[in-house]
């Protein structure tokens, strides 16, 4: 018997994957909040790893948008900001994984942008409601083409990020607070991991507002690189 639909279903969001024709059909989408000891900091809330566990946001497969893109600036927001990140991408299923299983569940990386209301963002935060105005925003989750990189876990290298050519993010891996293994297997503690998951591991300092034209790209050092023009506001 044919299934059929009121509408037409969603698309299968995917990404491109270097050196291969097929793409990665992606799952889910995962953020870690304040990952980065100087961009916690300047949001005004420090992190002591000896004390405190990663956190997590999510954002809808929906608002995925390839590298290279042109996206309107959005509603209701008068502060929208960049952040630059490394994107892992999983590619075998796990639940509960020990640090020194991780690597197995990786598949490859990218670079990456979390576009945030920062304004809307702030506002949820200092009222203790959810992010999801701020972050879970249309066209919000920028990713470059897949590198294919299993069981490779990255520890250092150059992150960097310019706005019309100026330099506004520059950092390196090796400065992540919690680092690739120990996201894997804390995150893999609260879900299953499944092939197609994202992980955007946390933007180092030097978030900042954006305006109508402005231009964006950035390059991580083994991964590759990224960019997105800013439209006009909707």
């Amino acid at each position: 018997m044919t299934t059929t639909y009121l509408w037409t279903p969603p698309p299968v969001y995917s990404l491109p994957v270097r050196g291969v024709s097929d793409r990665l059909p992606i799952n889910r989408l995962f953020f870690v909040g304040r990952n980065y000891h100087a961009h916690a900091v300047e949001m005004g809330r420090p992190v002591d790893k000896s004390v405190e566990v990663p956190f997590y946001f999510t954002k809808a497969p929906s608002t995925l948008v390839e590298s290279g893109a042109t996206v309107a600036y959005p509603p209701e927001t008068q502060n929208y900001h960049h952040e630059m990140e490394l994107v892992l991408a999983i590619g075998a299923p796990g639940f509960r994984v020990s640090e020194a299983d991780a690597p197995k569940l990786i598949y490859g990386y990218a670079c990456g942008l979390d576009m945030t209301r920062r304004d809307l963002q702030l506002v949820a935060r200092d009222k203790g409601r959810p992010w999801d105005l701020g972050k879970d925003v249309e066209q919000s989750s920028v990713v470059s083409e897949i590198v294919p990189l299993p069981q490779t876990v990255l520890r250092e290298g150059s992150l960097a990020m310019r706005v019309n050519g100026n330099v506004r993010q520059q950092s390196d891996l090796s400065k992540l607070i919690w680092d690739i293994p120990e996201l894997i297997a804390d995150l893999s503690k609260f879900y299953h991991l499944q092939p197609g998951d994202l992980i955007f591991t946390g933007t180092p300092e030097g978030v900042g507002p954006l305006q109508p034209g402005d231009r964006i790209d950035g390059n991580i050092d083994g991964v590759g690189t990224i960019a997105l023009n800013i439209g006009p506001a909707e």
